[in-house]
């Protein structure tokens, strides 16, 4: 009887001994960089963020399907106004709202920044978005005005040749052969 006491007093000992250990033994304070919502520990001492200015739109993209998605899930997309077909691009602005509502999608989408190579366009018309997110500005083509005027000049030339004149010439020419 005395034997069964000493073979469970190690495990006790042991079970009391750890249940403390462990609370409160990394002390990390003052030593991460607090960001809005969550906290940055560096792995050097004098870190520093690399210039970086946010872009203004996101192009998002569908990429998987909404069936078997929550109603929540299926409610942000309807929002945003991906419950369509797979693949479908919408654009965002970067604000904080729409920020939430891509993190709590962030599995169902695909998220590239929209970048403008050009520079910001003041009209939409004649603009292009790539996959990669560059907004290319398209050359509006404009008439020469001496590349009009030769153009008037060989319009009004008594010696041009109309398509009727071209192919009587060309079908006689045919028709006679190699002389």
């Amino acid at each position: 009887m005395n034997s069964i006491p000493n073979l469970l007093m190690p495990i006790r000992c042991v079970n009391y001994c750890y249940r403390s250990f462990g609370k409160n033994v990394y002390n990390w304070r003052g030593e991460g960089i607090q960001y809005p919502g969550f906290k940055y520990y560096p792995r050097n001492k004098d870190f520093k963020d690399p210039p970086y200015t946010p872009t203004k739109l996101f192009r998002v993209q569908r990429i998987k399907p909404v069936k078997g998605t929550p109603w929540w899930e299926r409610n942000i997309l309807k929002e945003l106004k991906l419950d369509g077909k797979t693949n479908d691009v919408v654009i965002i602005k970067n604000i904080p709202e729409n920020n939430s509502r891509l993190w709590r999608i962030k599995h169902l989408i695909k998220i590239v920044p929209i970048t403008f190579p050009n520079g910001f366009p003041q009209d939409v018309t004649g603009t292009f978005l790539k996959e990669n997110g560059e907004l290319t500005v398209m050359k509006s083509v404009v008439p020469v005005e001496v590349e009009l005027i030769e153009r008037e000049k060989i319009d009004n030339n008594v010696m041009k040749m109309d398509g009727n004149t071209l192919r009587k010439a060309l079908r006689k020419k045919w028709l006679n052969g190699w002389q």
